[in-house]
């Protein structure tokens, strides 16, 4: 009976050592942080818009893969009404 009751005891205060209450963390944060763009410095090249467009030769023209039907526009429109 005494070993039981001992037992008991024991359990009690170790749980009761587990249940105390733990200490909620509080973050804060910045409401707002002020950047001052005018400061930042970029070095590099200035170029111009020449330098960046694609060149002629590059350029390729492809054939329409799309047939050319007098009445392609009604098609497109009876085509949505299905979709509908």
């Amino acid at each position: 009976m005494k070993n039981i009751i001992m037992i008991v005891a024991v359990s009690l205060i170790g749980l009761s050592s587990l249940a105390q209450k733990k200490e909620r963390i509080i973050y804060k944060y910045k409401k707002f942080e002020e950047i001052n763009l005018g400061e930042i410095k970029v070095d590099g090249e200035l170029g111009s818009p020449g330098e960046i467009s694609i060149s002629q030769r590059y350029l390729k023209k492809f054939k329409n893969k799309l047939p050319h039907k007098p009445n392609f526009n009604l098609e497109m429109m009876k085509g949505l009404e299905r979709i509908r």
